[in-house]
């Protein structure tokens, strides 16, 4: 892209290159158009380190959750007594845990419903807060008054203790159950700090010019709030989303710790960890796998977002 730029994207005349660039001077081929937001940012994240970090780390966590058998060719749930706390061999290359399972498949396996329960609750969550989010803040009033009081109750229920006493209700025998249940839990009960963030900008983006002439011109509140308003609020939508969903994940992993989340027979990174921390002074390897696998996870979601931000907010480069 050349340093210079217009506003109207048009190749300049003659006259005008010869305005801008002294006689003698390197002129440009041709002056490109202006880049979009979206596209400026796009243009800061390829040379932020941390946004390739954060996005090489979830995309093997992805495609680990997705094909397992590509990263390791046990069964989790082969466990034999014979093996139990055996070190690491070339069949198991972390040992074998407390039940006689393959650690590192274990690992592997977990991926699938630690990521499913939280992009799950990270899409229902951003949803909510969307929808809640959009109309608060562009129809304001009483509309307004009344969601945000909505949201002061859900701020004021803990998240985690919400879900341990409803989940403690749940058959444990049903584990597909519970998985939704996750995943409606965390996103109900997780929707109200986006749902803040999409009100603040719509109501920022609402008193902006081109939205009163698009008013003036005729467009409905639909329209409006589609085509002018939602533009300009994906980015800090985007933002906090990113970063919930690895709130999600770590939420599920420490209600499944707690034996309220996912049960045995299901594999998770939190019920991995219960189950090694009584251990732990004969073995620690089956503790720290699963616990690093998911710091790392959060870790990456958390750097995307961070990235995202500052890619988005010109005062933060």
């Amino acid at each position: 892209m050349s340093d210079f730029e217009t506003e109207t994207g048009s190749e300049l005349s003659t006259t005008d290159r010869r305005s801008l660039f002294p006689a003698g001077a390197e002129q440009p081929a041709e002056i490109t158009k202006v880049r979009s937001a979206a596209a400026d940012a796009w243009h800061e994240l390829r040379r932020n380190a941390v946004f390739w970090v954060g996005t090489v780390i979830a995309l093997i966590v992805l495609v680990m959750a997705i094909w397992p058998s590509l990263f390791t060719n046990a069964d989790p749930n082969y466990c034999v007594g014979s093996r139990q706390m055996q070190g690491p061999s070339g069949a198991a290359i972390f040992g074998y845990n407390f039940q006689g399972c393959d650690v590192w498949a274990h690992a592997v396996y977990g991926a699938r419903n630690s990521l499913l329960i939280g992009a799950g609750a990270a899409i229902l969550a951003g949803l909510l807060a969307m929808v809640v989010g959009m109309v608060a803040g562009y129809f304001g009033g009483w509309i307004d008054a009344a969601v945000s009081r909505i949201i002061d109750v859900a701020l004021a229920i803990p998240l985690i203790l919400a879900a341990i006493v409803l989940m403690k209700n749940l058959p444990n025998d049903d584990q597909n159950l519970r998985l939704f249940a996750l995943i409606a839990i965390l996103g109900v009960f997780g929707w109200t700090t986006a749902a803040r963030v999409v009100r603040s900008s719509v109501i920022s983006a609402k008193q902006q010019d081109y939205v009163a002439a698009a008013r003036m011109l005729g467009a409905g509140n639909g329209r409006i709030m589609w085509r002018h308003i939602m533009p300009n609020v994906l980015a800090p939508f985007l933002v906090i989303i990113t970063i919930a969903l690895g709130s999600f994940i770590a939420a599920e992993a420490t209600l499944s710790f707690l034996g309220v989340g996912l049960q045995s027979p299901s594999i998770s990174w939190g019920l991995d960890i219960s189950d090694a921390r009584v251990h732990m002074r004969e073995d620690a390897t089956p503790l720290i796998v699963p616990s690093v696998f998911l710091a790392l996870t959060v870790l990456a979601f958390i750097m995307l977002g961070d990235a995202i931000r500052e890619a988005f907010d010109p005062k933060m480069r």
